[in-house]
């Protein structure tokens, strides 16, 4: 890839880790929670870091921004969760300008989901935009390039069907207890936890599983409350967590906590039980599995389900990565025309000081010169020359360095440093 003109002294990187190469252990390493990213975008802007995207998510956590060198994001990452260089090398992935922009392409349509066709990073991926916003770390190329992903989804839902039918991992979890729990309809269904993945297990629960014995747990009571009061499903305190474990057929565990919430402590039952675990890290402590009659599942488990929805979506791929390709490129032109913008400006000045000197000369040597309409005509002329030398850049496309270096020869343009 070319020097779009992205920044005079850095390149564009991705840094990460997903689901591919990472487990569920490392992946809850080096996840973020809200307040470590605002820690990491503080910590990136005092380096001098004038562009960053951060996201973490069950899948993946990655890195989008400005750096003379990845490391000065890997250490970022490193310095903000409890993983370690040597960890992250292990199973992580760097991307580099043109690699790196296509990448984010991936991820932000569904198709590094994974389960193909899952838009929840969309909508995670325009959080991650405001956060940066707000710390004054989304730069205009940051900016540009969030919302034509964002335009590339919103172009595959509508014009694809590679979302369609319901697959997700609330909706795997939902498919994997009714595939193994006989007779799911009279069971009794604990669900702990009701951030977004909670609420829509819950949703699809309901509407798959025909079960009225449906008990909602959060540390906040008023939250699942609203969800209960929606479903008209029991609500109890999170006091009665280890009580309701006992009377459950079925725990489904979806908080967001660094470390564990159910622990082999919590847990006495002389009935099979199974338990989900919806959380990244994992919120179920490893020695639950040493219980008899407990099977613990992971949702890394409940994402490897394929089915004939995730086959069907599979053929609208190419489609989808056609969309892709044609917005990327007009992503990539924009990034062009900033090239040559500094010198257009810097040009359109350089025929604006030549004006003003000549109109100067001019209105002393003529008596009856009309300052106004000179003006007015001068800078038409002006706009007209520029327009001009800016279409011819554009058309030269990847020739275009010639021409740049040939129009600040001939008119000596200065330019900014910061242009």
């Amino acid at each position: 890839m070319k020097d779009y003109h992205i920044s005079r002294h850095s390149s564009f990187y991705t840094i990460g880790l997903n689901y591919k190469k990472a487990d569920a252990v490392i992946r809850g390493k080096f996840s973020l929670d809200e307040s470590a990213m605002d820690n990491l975008l503080t910590q990136a802007k005092n380096q001098g870091i004038d562009g960053l995207l951060v996201t973490s998510t069950c899948n993946r956590t990655e890195l989008h921004g400005f750096a003379q060198h990845p490391f000065q994001l890997i250490k970022l990452l490193c310095d903000n969760t409890k993983g370690n260089v040597e960890e992250f090398q292990n199973v992580a992935y760097i991307y580099k300008n043109n690699d790196a922009i296509s990448h984010l392409f991936k991820v932000g349509t569904g198709l590094d989901s994974q389960i193909l066709g899952d838009f929840e990073i969309i909508s995670q991926l325009k959080q991650s935009f405001n956060r940066s916003k707000k710390q004054n770390l989304a730069n205009p190329f940051i900016e540009r390039l969030c919302n034509s992903v964002i335009q590339a989804s919103k172009r595959i839902k509508n014009e694809t069907e590679i979302s369609s039918g319901a697959t997700s991992v609330a909706f795997a979890s939902v498919q994997y207890i009714m595939r193994n729990i006989p007779d799911i309809s009279n069971k009794n269904i604990l669900l702990f936890g009701m951030g977004k993945i909670g609420r829509n297990t819950c949703e699809n629960l309901i509407k798959h599983t025909n079960n009225s014995h449906i008990t909602l747990i959060n540390r906040t009571k008023d939250k699942a409350e609203k969800v209960g009061g929606k479903f008209n499903l029991i609500v109890k305190d999170y006091g009665d967590l280890q009580t309701e474990i006992r009377n459950t057929d079925v725990l489904i565990v979806a908080t967001g906590a660094n470390s564990p919430t159910i622990s082999k402590e919590l847990i006495y039952t002389k009935k099979p039980l199974l338990i989900l675990d919806l959380s990244i890290p994992k919120n179920v402590d490893e020695d639950v599995t040493e219980l008899e009659n407990v099977t613990v599942i992971h949702l890394d488990h409940l994402s490897q389900m394929t089915d004939e929805t995730l086959e069907r979506r599979k053929q609208f791929i190419p489609q989808a990565e056609e969309i892709n390709k044609v917005i990327k490129d007009e992503f990539i032109q924009w990034l062009e025309t900033r090239k040559f913008a500094p010198v257009i400006k810097a040009l359109n000045k350089k025929l604006k000081t030549m004006k003003e000197e000549e109109l100067d000369y001019q209105s002393k040597k003529m008596t009856d010169f009309n300052s106004k309409q000179a003006d007015v005509v001068s800078n038409r002329i002006i706009q007209k020359i520029t327009k001009q030398f800016a279409n011819h850049l554009k058309e030269t496309g990847n020739d275009s360095d010639d021409s740049l270096q040939l129009i600040k020869k001939v008119f000596q343009l200065e330019l900014n440093n910061n242009e």
